[in-house]
Parts: structure tokens; C-alpha cells; sequence
């Protein structure tokens, strides 16, 4: 047997991002939802991995440091020669609103598992204890690509897994493809021991009138565990016959909203892993995001991180 089985594996995309600054200079750092709440999981003690397809470009080889230097576990990154990440560009308009553009077509990350090695992070999956994935990693693969990842799911949560999903639904990278979008979500959620949606993305892809309806439809697919997360306000966290309002500690005007979400998902896993309750775990996820919001740019420092 493997000694070295994660705990938890987020599987998605990291990506290179310039974004540019007040004095009109491009900063370089490394983005991707699924890569930050990797990250503040492992500030938060969790044993991790981060499972993707890189490059082995210079570019790839610093978001490898990066992991490595926050001690999320590299072992589940296939690099494929030859080939370079995702890059995206983050531009702030006159009135503070970031804009995001992104050249990902040719990115590796695309065929995690269509590539030679896929059945390596299939067989880590299985043996993993939490399993996490948005809906952006979702919309990086082929039909093919996503018929594999859902059969590895089956198979994880047969072996013991919770399967964790935020929707985290951006119509851009399903092109616009509303059905398809939706057939793959129906097909996810019938997988998903754990929900972490936004209110405001459930609400654009499916029309939820509010935070109750979505944890309804949601519940309909046999999901045991459901956090919506409803920006500045209470998150509504429902389990088996009990849902609570889990209020935000204050509210604050951010300095950047990037990786809210992320951060949230990252402080509810984390608390959840170690034994908190479901009501006590939203509690810290709001705090963990309401960190991240204080700071610009996605991974907070990691002094921010230790005070708590």
C-alpha cells in the first residue's frame, strides 16, 4: 500500500496570471481555484495534493515551488513536455471591476485524464479521504476526460471518499453552453457528498429564487451536506432535517474579493476534517474568506494565515 495517501485532493487548473498594477506594470503569480483552496487547506494542517497537468516549461516549474513551498503535495501533477499552462490576464477598469482573460485552450490541464498516466491520479482518488472540484474543473474536460473523472468518483466514495463541489459556475469557460453545463452538473451532483455553491452562480444556471431553493434542488440529488454561500451575507448551511443561517462574524468592505469563495470552501473542509460541525465549520470558513478579502490578490500572506 501507499504510505503517502492525501487526505485531501483538489483536482483542477493552476494557471500563470499577469495582472496588472496601478503604474500599469504586469505582476506575475500563479491562480486557480481549486490551487488556492489547496493551499489554505494546507495552512489549516490538512494533508493535501494538488492533481493537474502541467508543462515543463519554467512557467509550470515555479507553480511546482509554489506548491511545494506551501506543502501541498506535487505527486499527483503529470507534466507532459512540451506543452505550457493556461495563462490569464487580470486587468482592474477605472472603477476598481477586474476583468479576466484567458488563453487556456492548449493547457495540459485539459487532459488530466486522457493522458498516458491518468489512471495514477485515478488510483490516488480512490484511496483519497475528500475529494474537492469545482465547476471550473469540471468545464476544463472533453466528454471523454469527464466520463472517467466521474467513474473515479464512484469508485472513491465507494472505497469511503466525500466527494466536495462548489459550482462555482463561470458561463465563459462552457462557452456559453448552458445544456451542456447543466447535463454535466446533473450527472456531478449525483456524486457529491458535500455542496458548496454560491447563491449568486446557482441563481445565473439554474434560476434559484433563493438560497432555500437551491439547498432544495440540491437536496434532491441525495446530497447529505449543503453550504450556500451568499456574498456579505449569512451562509445557509443544511444537513439531514436541520438548516441554520450561519451569519457573516462582520461585514467588510474588500480589498479584493479574489478567491473569497476559495477561501471559504478551504476554512469549512478544514474544519470539517478535524471534527467540527457543520454550523461551527461555516463559522470558520466566513472568518477564513473575510481574511482573504482584507488582502490583494488570491493567496493572502502567510503570516495573515498563522494569526488564527
Amino acid at each position: 500500500m501507499n504510505e503517502q495517501k492525501a487526505r485531501a485532493v483538489c483536482v483542477g487548473e493552476a494557471l500563470i496570471e499577469l495582472a496588472r498594477g496601478a503604474d500599469g506594470q504586469f505582476a506575475l503569480s500563479c491562480g486557480g481555484d481549486t490551487f488556492n483552496t489547496a493551499v489554505y487547506l494546507a495552512r489549516a494542517g490538512v494533508d493535501v495534493a494538488f492533481a493537474t497537468a502541467m508543462g515543463d516549461d519554467p512557467y509550470s516549474d515555479s507553480v511546482m515551488a509554489l506548491a511545494a513551498a506551501e506543502g501541498v503535495s506535487t505527486n499527483l501533477v503529470l507534466r507532459v513536455p512540451g506543452r505550457l499552462p493556461a495563462l490569464c490576464i487580470v486587468e482592474n477598469d477605472p472603477a476598481g471591476k477586474r476583468s479576466f482573460r484567458y488563453w487556456r485552450e492548449g493547457a495540459p490541464a485539459r487532459e488530466l485524464f486522457e493522458l498516458p498516466d491518468w489512471v495514477r491520479v485515478a488510483e490516488s482518488l480512490t484511496s483519497a479521504k475528500l475529494v474537492y472540484f469545482t465547476g471550473i474543473t469540471l468545464s476544463l474536460y472533453s466528454n471523454n476526460g469527464l466520463g472517467r473523472f466521474l467513474a473515479v468518483l464512484e469508485v472513491a466514495r465507494q472505497q469511503g471518499a466525500k466527494v466536495a463541489f462548489d459550482g462555482n459556475f463561470r458561463p465563459r469557460g462552457w462557452k456559453g453552453d448552458l445544456a451542456r453545463t447543466r447535463t454535466v452538473f446533473i450527472e456531478t451532483l449525483k456524486r457529491v457528498d458535500i455542496a458548496l455553491p454560491a447563491f449568486d452562480d446557482e441563481a445565473v444556471l439554474w434560476g434559484d429564487p433563493s438560497p432555500e431553493a437551491t439547498v432544495a434542488r440540491l437536496q434532491a440529488f441525495g446530497i447529505g451536506e449543503i453550504v450556500v454561500k451568499n456574498g456579505p451575507n449569512s451562509a445557509l448551511v443544511a444537513t439531514a432535517g436541520a438548516q441554520e443561517f450561519v451569519p457573516v462574524p462582520q461585514v467588510l468592505v474588500p480589498v479584493d474579493a479574489t478567491a473569497a469563495g476559495d477561501g471559504f470552501n478551504a476554512g469549512y473542509l478544514a474544519a470539517r476534517l478535524s471534527g467540527s460541525d457543520p454550523a461551527i465549520a461555516a463559522g470558520a470558513a466566513h472568518r477564513l474568506a473575510g481574511d482573504v478579502i482584507r488582502h490583494p490578490g488570491a493567496l493572502m500572506p502567510r503570516t495573515a494565515t498563522a494569526m488564527h
